[in-house]
């Protein structure tokens, strides 16, 4: 093995790997899993009230050591505080410039309610229309039958 420790037999260990002879003395490895290792990294997600309150707090830090030990005591970074207050503007920047009242509707919403509303319409039109048409039909069809000769008489009366 190499002086630095860099080369050697557990040179291709994963990182917070034991070897075999540091855990049991040489024998098989044990089944239960190594406590140091975590089986799957997972990115924290912070609540936006422990955002709020962490920045109270880092606020609240006057003197010299304090904002270091809040950070020591949470776990954080002073990239979370930076990252943390420029989302806490831009989310007040958004609330200040969004509009009172109710929202305006999506073009494609409003057009599609005019859509329907004029089928509707289209609609009630051809019924009426199919209406009027059945109504010529009987009144052609009785016209018909009462301008028809039937058993006309020379002198032009009709026969009863």
């Amino acid at each position: 093995m190499k002086a630095n420790g860099a080369g050697g037999r557990g040179a291709k260990r994963a990182v917070g790997e034991r070897s075999a002879a540091a855990t049991d003395g040489g024998t098989a490895r044990s089944e239960s899993p190594d406590p140091e290792l975590v089986e799957r990294a997972r990115r924290r997600r912070f609540s936006a009230e422990y955002k709020q309150r962490i920045l109270r707090e880092a606020e609240g830090c006057t003197q010299s050591g304090e904002l270091g030990a809040l950070l020591r005591r949470e776990g954080l970074y002073s990239s979370h505080l930076s990252v943390w207050r420029k989302q806490r503007d831009e989310g007040a920047r958004a609330a200040l410039a969004r509009s009172r009242g109710r929202r305006k509707a999506h073009p494609l919403e409003t057009q599609n309610t005019e859509l329907r509303r004029r089928a509707e319409r289209a609609e009630t039109e051809l019924a009426k229309a199919r209406k009027v048409i059945e109504v010529q039909g009987n009144v052609s069809a009785l016209l018909v039958e009462l301008l028809e000769p039937r058993g006309a008489t020379p002198n032009g009366g009709t026969e009863s």
